[in-house]
């Protein structure tokens, strides 16, 4: 799958921006058809940060919503700084 079909948007929610602080992960509404593998190579290309662990879900509305945990080393606050959702 092409990286720039995979990432819809990302999401921002309360719970969502204490993931970004308490556990360094980002929220995104992705494609129906887009693996877990998919997932990590877009964020990894398109954000330039390095990922740990991708969990998928598919929310009551049909929509795929996926978490994504980066390394350490990177900061998921950074990023959604970068994305202006925080």
């Amino acid at each position: 799958m092409n990286i720039d079909e995979v990432i819809l948007h990302p999401l921002m929610t309360e719970s969502a921006s204490l993931m970004v602080e308490r556990d360094n992960k980002l929220i995104f509404i992705v494609n129906l058809n887009a693996t877990k593998a998919d997932v990590k190579r877009a964020v990894e290309a398109l954000y330039e940060v390095k990922v740990d662990k991708v969990t998928v879900q598919i929310t009551p509305q049909g929509e795929k919503k996926a978490f994504v945990k980066l390394k350490p080393e990177y900061k998921a606050s950074d990023v959604a700084i970068k994305l202006g959702i925080l």
